[in-house]
């Protein structure tokens, strides 16, 4: 029944359209996936009553505006139902909102699948803390949900549970869902603004959003989204957004109304781009950002309007910000932020300056997460962990680094963009537009006293050692300009992704180890002429877990990596490769420090064909 869905850590999916077809727009999910849906329900609802919860457990469902989340909700709520939990259904919400409202009940289920296509469906498990659960946790309850669909009488239980639990039994639960729908956009709203300003004081945030207010007014802006019919669409994004005295220019703004790829890469957000190009062309210069979200808005990346485009004699433009920038960016401006705000906001004065300097600081990123991060982090005096690809997995390194004593107020998957802000556990395209927002808005001012407080982008030009390149009127394009530079690949792209026969990714590891050492012996000469590489290390991920220079590089489906170094030690390039967990791929990819378009291509083109020999080989070529 289940053969072909994927069950992760970052949720369960599989096509739920009833024609199997991952493009199919249908809402109906068939007999089949309806049984699928009964038993999530009651394998989630068996999970919670285990923990022994002193009272009925509270579970606040949802869903993202795919066609087949309707059917879905329906089938799990009765399910739940049945096994005598609270349901508090929010109908359409985002995935950051559904998971700052589960704050005020036991648990949530998502239904959702991210960016995949719209064919696809898939759920998302949480507890009161507003993350998904921890990699334990969700291997306890997939394992509770093979054994159950692993029972021959599990289908006829199903449609038992059907029998007792009639359409009826869930029309008090769609009449409420208007009022939890309310409570959770009021949950919601509160608790952005906590991550935008970094404090939960009202007073603090006050001052900080005031003086965002005060400088727009100087530099009006209006941001354009492309909401492609997601979920963000009834959210809070018009209401704060606008708090902000800034214009707000939506479309693809019905939800439900998704007019092309899910999946927030360049190559779908090039109708925001053609909408700010139209908007200045129009004469509104104020039109300098604009973002697009995936269906459960939790990902959103970032266009924005190069001022100097023109050097590269192609004219001023809006443009897509690679993921990997995006990430990059939002790290160096909530880092600045928090420079900023210790001596502005916090009070100012000697005690807080002191354990400022003195406090562990900390990002934490996923394994392909771009080595600009590395040359950030190392120039703001930051500690940099990597876990395994997987949002949870993040999420919980920077929490176990908290536990530890550091400060980890940003974190998140620079491959995939965005960024997750704390005390949030998800990503949210309001942090990543607010935290570029407070780049632009927060400048250098004079206080009372005449003595300067330098702005967010000042900040990080002194810590950079770049106070050469700040002036007073940057633009978003004098920011980029300061960022490391570095050729990295795009995980939309094609060449991004592998369809390999081996099903056992370590064996596959293993060979691709004996075909690399080969390569390694042949072509060392040339890659050191060519690129200076004169060695390597293998890095692995597995959970929050990384281990570095390791000579066995078999970690089953974990991440893998192979940095380059020079004559000096220092990384210049790496490779990457791994499994997905929501998708049947196997996913690559490549980092070079520079502007090097060609070494990333002949890179990734050399790791391509070392994987395709590996998966080839048989266990002989272990020997």
């Amino acid at each position: 029944m289940i053969h072909n869905m994927i069950l992760s850590a970052s949720g369960w999916r599989k096509v739920f359209a009833e024609s199997g077809k991952e493009e199919d727009s249908s809402p109906s999910i068939g007999k089949a996936n309806t049984l699928i849906s009964i038993l999530i329900g009651e394998t989630f609802s068996e999970f919670l009553l285990e923990k022994g919860l002193s009272r009925k457990p509270v579970v606040i469902v949802g869903q993202d505006t795919r066609p087949t989340g309707r059917e879905i909700a329906n089938d799990l709520m009765k399910a739940l139902l049945y096994s005598g939990v609270s349901v508090h259904y929010v109908g359409i919400t985002a995935a950051p909102e559904i998971m700052a409202y589960a704050k005020s009940a036991d648990a949530f289920v998502y239904i959702s699948a991210s960016h995949n296509p719209i064919g696809h469906n898939g759920i998302k498990f949480g507890m009161s803390d507003g993350g998904v659960l921890p990699a334990e946790e969700s291997k306890k309850l997939i394992a509770m949900f093979e054994k159950k669909c692993g029972i021959l009488t599990s289908e006829a239980h199903a449609w038992e549970i059907l029998s007792r639990v009639h359409d009826g039994n869930l029309e008090k639960h769609y009449e409420e869902s208007s009022r939890y729908k309310k409570e959770a956009l009021e949950e919601y709203a509160s608790f952005i603004k906590e991550i935008i300003a970094g404090t939960p004081r009202p007073g603090e945030q006050e001052k900080i959003f005031s003086l965002i207010r005060e400088s727009l007014q100087s530099r009006p802006l209006t941001v354009v989204a492309d909401m492609n019919g997601s979920a963000r669409t009834v959210s809070v994004d018009r209401p704060l957004i606008e708090s902000f005295g800034i214009k707000l220019e939506s479309f693809n703004d019905k939800p439900g109304e998704i007019v092309h790829a899910i999946i927030p890469e360049p190559e779908n957000l090039v109708y925001c781009a053609d909408k700010m190009n139209s908007m200045q062309k129009a004469g509104d210069n104020s039109v300098i950002l604009g973002y697009m979200p995936d269906c459960d808005g939790d990902r959103g990346n970032i266009v924005f309007w190069d001022n100097k485009a023109g050097e590269n004699k192609t004219g001023k433009t809006a443009r897509p910000l690679p993921a990997q920038e995006v990430f990059a960016l939002c790290v160096m401006a909530e880092s600045a932020f928090g420079i900023w705000k210790t001596e502005n906001i916090s009070g100012g004065g000697l005690y807080r300056k002191i354990m400022a300097r003195s406090e562990r600081k900390a990002v934490a990123v996923n394994g392909p997460t771009s080595m600009r991060i590395d040359e950030i982090c190392a120039k703001l005096g930051i500690d940099l962990f990597r876990a395994e690809v997987g949002e949870a997995n993040v999420v919980h390194l920077a929490q176990k680094k908290r536990d530890e004593g550091y400060n980890v107020r940003i974190l998140g998957e620079g491959s995939n963009g965005g960024n997750i802000t704390h005390p949030s556990r998800v990503r949210d395209p309001l942090a990543t537009l607010f935290a570029i927002i407070k780049l632009l808005a927060i400048r250098d001012r004079t206080d009372e006293k005449g003595t300067l407080k330098k702005g967010l982008f000042h900040i990080w030009c002194e810590k950079s050692g770049q106070e050469f390149r700040y002036k007073d009127d940057f633009t978003l394009s004098d920011v980029l300009e300061t960022l490391p530079p570095y050729t990295t690949t795009g995980v939309s792209e094609n060449r991004a992704v592998l369809h390999v026969g081996t099903q056992d990714k370590g064996l596959l590891k293993e060979r691709f180890k004996k075909v690399f050492e080969d390569e390694w012996v042949a072509k060392k000469e040339e890659l050191e002429a060519i690129y200076g590489y004169v060695s390597y290390e293998a890095d692995i991920t597995n959970g929050t877990e990384e281990k570095k220079n390791v000579s066995v590089w078999n970690n089953g489906n974990g991440g893998l990596k192979i940095r380059f170094l020079d004559a000096d030690g220092q990384t210049k390039a790496f490779i990457w490769m791994r499994p997905s967990g929501t998708e049947p791929v196997f996913r690559i990819m490549c980092d070079v420090k520079g502007d090097d378009p060609s070494a990333e291509r002949s890179l990734l083109r050399w790791e391509t064909s070392m994987i395709r020999r590996a998966d080839s080989m048989g266990n002989e070529g272990l020997q």
